[in-house]
């Protein structure tokens, strides 16, 4: 890109701080910065015309953890670092309602379900004679029991007859909370530029040089929040992981509501202007999801079909109006990665999928890591 001296010196020059990534964390990281340095110059960098990644294509819970996976972390995981990660998820979206608003959030407590086919008897089983155990262990989070047992009062199909469910879950609007971080952003002088990839990073004595597809730039500071396309700049082992998502036009009179999962939380879905959101299914061929590309595939849209007409609306007719996929960072560990990589280069990644729980504090996490 041919810059001219006017756009050098008005975007691109005396950068005190650069986070690559505009979407919950980069926002948050971005805002942190703000409130600890009032005069510094501050820039977002973000490669899609819109937040890419996960923050703007997810699927709108407010969720810590079905039971399920709290039990499985917990063959992984002490009971401590369990009791940890749920605490996050709670502090990290309490941090986000204090930030911007139930109202700016269109926050809905409406709880959330842990489903069990009517083949999953046995994990249903175990799931219920560990409920007080699990209830116990995340009192001092939630000050009461997360997780009691309900009634399939939405007549799901193939079900089995109770639901174990998050008495504190809710679910919120994806689009207005980025567009309610991005306002204040802005509000608070901190310039994006949108369509700009990062290619690579270069730290040295006095700061970083940064390399992206348009121009090349030096900035004290850097701040990577890219989740998971972590990998393409820092060597820190965050693995992608594709999420495919699939919503139905309006549903006059739909009953559903609440954000609900399904297989140990491969499949989770939810009620939004009157249509169902799906997402899910990577487990379906792990290896095809851990890519950095966005799109959808047959498989997993099959089946995203299927599940809608066989469990969820069986006795509904319905029709699909979009479908998109997500890039989520996972790894062997659940906790996310916030570190310093390098004298002027930090990063705060690999959020596991709970990107909306987590995202505010991991960005102020980010943005703390320079003094």
């Amino acid at each position: 890109m041919n810059l001219s001296y006017w756009e050098y010196k008005t975007w691109l020059s005396n950068i005190d701080f650069t986070v690559v990534g505009s979407g919950i964390v980069g926002l948050n990281c971005a805002l942190q910065l703000r409130k600890r340095f009032p005069e510094a110059k501050i820039l977002i960098l973000e490669r899609g015309l819109l937040p890419q990644g996960a923050s703007t294509k997810n699927a709108g819970f407010a969720c810590f953890g079905s039971i399920s996976e709290i039990l499985s972390d917990l063959k992984t995981h002490s009971e401590e670092e369990v009791q940890q990660l749920v605490q996050d998820r709670w502090d990290g979206i309490n941090g986000l309602r204090d930030m911007l608003g139930d109202a700016a959030l269109d926050l809905q407590l409406l709880g959330g379900h842990e489903l069990f086919l009517e083949e999953d008897n046995a994990l249903f089983h175990e799931c219920v004679s560990q409920l007080h155990r699990v209830n116990e262990l995340l009192r001092p989070v939630f000050g009461a029991n997360a997780f009691e047992v309900s009634p399939n009062r939405f007549n799901y199909k193939g079900i089995a007859p109770n639901y174990i469910s998050h008495t504190f879950e809710g679910q919120i609007d994806t689009g207005k909370m980025m567009q309610g971080l991005l306002q204040k952003a802005t509000s608070e002088g901190i310039k994006i530029l949108n369509g700009v990839t990062v290619i690579s990073v270069n730290d040295s004595a006095d700061g970083v040089a940064i390399t992206t597809d348009a121009f090349t730039f030096f900035s004290k500071k850097l701040c990577v929040a890219v989740n998971g396309f972590a990998s393409d700049l820092i060597q820190e082992k965050v693995q992608p992981a594709r999420a495919q998502v699939i919503i139905t036009k309006p549903i006059p009179n739909l009953p559903i509501k609440g954000t609900f999962h399904l297989q140990e939380g491969y499949y989770y879905f939810r009620n939004i202007d009157n249509r169902i959101l799906l997402g899910g299914g990577r487990n379906l061929d792990f290896n095809a999801e851990e890519t950095t590309e966005f799109g959808t595939t047959k498989l997993v849209q099959d089946k995203l079909a299927e599940i809608l007409n066989v469990v969820i609306l069986p006795d509904t007719p319905f029709e699909i109006d979009y479908a998109w996929s997500g890039i989520m960072g996972v790894g062997k560990q659940k906790k996310p990665i916030v570190k310093l990589v390098s004298n002027n280069v930090a990063c705060g990644v690999r959020l596991g999928g709970m990107g909306i729980a987590i995202g505010t504090s991991v960005g102020i996490q980010l943005a703390d890591m320079f003094q």
